[in-house]
């Protein structure tokens, strides 16, 4: 057993002042949202417990993998499930999230597997692009990344963006694949655009599409859609309503 590797201890430059206003107001949502994931911490474990689809997702995403090859799991939390099953399965992976708190979970966890998950602090509309190594320390998530990843993984990670910004993200995701790397994303099924949710006792803005409206984002963005399942989920916690989720198994296309 292993446990993860600190990459950067510190966060570093998140308010460098180089975008215009809608830009920063943007990026401090985000860093709201990511403060809220600091006090949730363990309590998203225990309200989401059963992650059957999620699961299922990614063994579909190892039948395409090889032992050592590079994932990255784009709001990786404290790592459980997709890091741990990612890393037991010989894969090296690298976990990227905004959230302090969830990090620090997740560098304190033991890790199955030969290669230690290595943890990045960074918001995700920055990666693929030049502020992944001048903001956040972390040039393997830049420019510098592309085309280094076998595979990603996003799992309601996308949510927490307004609509208008997932399929820059998406395309951004892509330029990190190697041509006819995988993408494993889950999503929540609704019609929804940033709107501001009871969450655990905090708020968070969530996004959805329906399933239909999803794939033709995707496609946009540069991905042929495998396969989509929609699976009814009812939270451990009577404070949150049951939804329905999607996982979506991709190819990178070009």
């Amino acid at each position: 057993m292993t446990t993860g590797q600190i990459s950067d201890p510190f966060p570093v430059g998140e308010d460098a002042g180089d975008d215009e206003p809608e830009v920063r107001r943007r990026r401090a949502v985000r860093a709201l949202q990511a403060v809220a994931f600091d006090t949730i911490g363990t309590e998203y474990g225990e309200a989401f417990p059963a992650k059957d689809g999620q699961l299922a997702c990614v063994r579909q995403l190892l039948a395409g993998l090889a032992p050592g090859d590079r994932v990255l799991d784009v709001g990786c939390g404290t790592g459980d499930p997709t890091v741990r099953q990612l890393a037991a399965a010989g894969l090296r992976v690298t976990g990227a999230d905004l959230s302090d708190g969830m990090l620090a979970l997740a560098r304190r966890a033991a890790f199955p597997g030969g290669f230690p998950p290595v943890f990045h602090r960074i918001d995700l509309y920055d990666l693929a692009t030049e502020r992944a190594a001048r903001v956040w320390n972390a040039p393997e998530l830049g420019p510098d990344g592309r085309g280094r990843y076998a595979a990603v993984t996003a799992f309601f990670s996308l949510i927490l963006l307004p609509q208008d910004e997932i399929p820059t993200a998406l395309g951004r995701l892509r330029e990190l694949l190697r041509p006819g790397g995988l993408l494993a994303l889950g999503m929540v099924e609704a019609d929804l655009d940033h709107v501001p949710l009871p969450f655990l006792g905090r708020e968070l803005r969530i996004s959805g599409y329906l399933r239909e409206d999803l794939e033709r984002v995707l496609v946009s963005a540069g991905f042929a859609v495998e396969e989509c399942s929609g699976h009814p989920y009812a939270p451990a916690s009577t404070s949150l309503p049951p939804e329905e989720q999607l996982f979506l198994c991709c190819r990178r296309v070009g």
